[in-house]
């Protein structure tokens, strides 16, 4: 007599395939292998309180996204931040990041910006000064703003894309660079663009929906 469920055999049984990676899970090799990394700009409007870039930063390690830069900092409302990530992965990944922040409870709204949003970044380059007039040189051509400077050495404040960032340092690399500091790029919709516009009606859209349905179930009542 058969006893148990109806099924195949265990070795009949299908086996996943696909690499698993450091953390066990198991990579689709139809999406590893057809699609190629692309760079975006992610922005996420989030509550301001304790332990939100925590549970962001969490999330980014455990889900092993290739993440570039990541910025955080307060909005025009005092109550919410904006995270601000710049990231680079095939598109499947780059929808699951934006699915995995929106799941996070202090997330109010998350959207992917377009290839025209202002992007700006700002850099401290520190370079040897033995020749000031020609490193003063470079420092105009870049529009960088001197903010610290001895007989050896010269720090640069330069603001821009993160192309005319990585040029500027390329160019005062001729002078020896001594140290520098970058703080991520953070961005921007243009225009009348809102650049939590998307979530944000969705989430208007929700509120809605729930005071009608509790209108509507205190009427049965």
């Amino acid at each position: 007599m058969r006893r148990g469920l109806d099924g195949p055999a265990p070795e009949e049984r299908p086996s996943p395939e696909g690499r698993r990676n450091e953390q066990g899970i198991r990579i689709d090799p139809e999406v590893e292998a057809t699609h190629e990394p692309r760079r975006t700009v992610i922005s996420a409007l989030v509550e301001h309180e304790p332990g939100v870039l925590s549970d962001v930063s969490g999330l980014f390690s455990r889900r092993q996204f290739n993440i570039e830069s990541l910025t955080v900092g307060p909005t025009e409302d005092e109550n919410r931040a904006r995270i601000t990530v710049v990231v680079e992965e095939p598109d499947p990944g780059i929808d699951q990041l934006k699915k995995q922040l929106r799941k996070l409870v202090p997330v109010i709204a998350v959207r992917e910006l377009e290839p025209d949003a202002m992007r700006r970044e700002l850099a401290l380059v520190k370079v040897d000064a033995a020749d000031p007039a020609q490193v003063n040189a470079v420092a105009d051509m870049y529009d960088a703003t001197t903010v610290d400077s001895s007989p050896e050495t010269a720090t640069f404040e330069i603001t821009g894309a993160r192309q005319k960032i990585e040029a500027a340092i390329e160019t005062f690399g001729q002078f020896g660079i001594r140290e520098i500091s970058r703080t991520g790029t953070t961005a921007l919709a243009r225009g009348t663009d809102d650049t939590a516009a998307t979530d944000r009606a969705a989430s208007t859209a929700d509120q809605a929906n729930q005071h009608y349905e509790t209108h509507q179930t205190a009427n049965d009542d």
